[in-house]
C-alpha cells in the first residue's frame, strides 16, 4: 500500500476488486488496492483499525450499517460510504470536502466539492442526505468531546 488518506483526499472510487482511484484535491491516483483496503490502511496509519473506528461509531451514534468512519480525529477526516463497505461498488467520500449536493434523477445525485469538482454518483438523494447527516453527527459528537476535554485541561 502506498497511499494514506490526507485532509485533501476527496474520495476513494473503486475501479475493480483490487484497484481504486483516489481523488486528492483534484489530482487522481490509481491505487492497487480496493477502496476499503485504502481506508483500512489509512486508519492503521493514524493509529487505529478500521474495525475499531467502526465500533467507535457504533458506540457514539448507534450506527451499525454503512457507518461513517473517523480516519483521523484531530484533522476531522471523516469518510462515509455510498453503499455497504463490503460492496465492490462502494465509494468513500470525505465529508469535509463537500460544498453542496443535489438530485440528478431518482437514482443519481451529484456533489459539488469545495475545489469546484462536480461528480455524479449512483445513489439516491435520500440515501446521500442520510449518509451526510450521519457523518455530520459523528463530526459534531467528536468536536463536542474534544472541546470538553480541552476545557478540563
Amino acid at each position: 500500500m502506498n497511499y494514506e488518506i490526507t485532509y485533501d483526499t476527496q474520495l476513494i472510487l473503486p475501479i475493480d476488486k483490487n484497484t481504486s482511484k483516489v481523488i486528492d484535491n483534484g489530482n487522481e491516483y490509481i491505487i492497487n488496492s480496493s477502496a476499503l483496503s485504502v481506508l483500512e490502511h489509512s486508519c492503521e496509519y493514524f493509529g487505529s483499525s478500521y474495525e475499531g473506528r467502526k465500533e467507535g461509531t457504533k458506540k457514539l451514534l448507534g450506527i451499525t450499517h454503512k457507518s461513517p468512519i473517523i480516519v483521523e480525529e484531530s484533522r476531522k477526516i471523516i469518510f462515509f460510504p455510498t453503499k455497504s463497505p463490503e460492496s465492490d461498488l462502494c465509494i468513500w467520500i470525505n465529508l469535509e470536502k463537500i460544498d453542496k449536493y443535489y438530485l440528478v434523477n431518482e437514482k443519481k445525485s451529484a456533489i459539488l466539492f469545495k475545489n469546484g469538482d462536480i461528480l455524479e454518483f449512483d445513489i439516491s438523494i435520500g440515501s446521500l442526505t442520510n449518509q451526510i447527516l450521519r457523518a455530520t453527527r459523528l463530526k459534531f459528537v467528536i468536536e463536542e468531546r474534544m472541546e470538553k476535554k480541552d476545557n478540563k485541561i
